[in-house]
């Protein structure tokens, strides 16, 4: 259960959300903001060099993929 995730840069998690379906809808200041049809959660995504696991993992969960799902992408 304790996966362990490796660090993304923000760009690399947009660029991996975007093929996930993911649609970059804005972005204020320092945080591009993803959404889906439909979908209950807009993602906030910091463009830091480095997003740390929790965060990443907490995107994961809103955007219903598994750490693997997303590594893969």
């Amino acid at each position: 259960m304790g996966e362990k995730l490796p660090l993304f840069s923000g760009a690399e998690t947009v660029k991996k959300l975007e093929k996930a379906g993911w649609k970059v809808v804005r972005q204020k200041g320092s945080h591009v903001m993803m959404t889906q049809p439909d979908y209950l959660y807009t993602l906030s995504i910091p463009q830091h060099k480095e997003l740390g696991s929790g965060l990443i993992k907490k995107l994961l969960r809103q955007a219903n993929l598994t750490p693997k799902e997303f590594i893969d992408l």
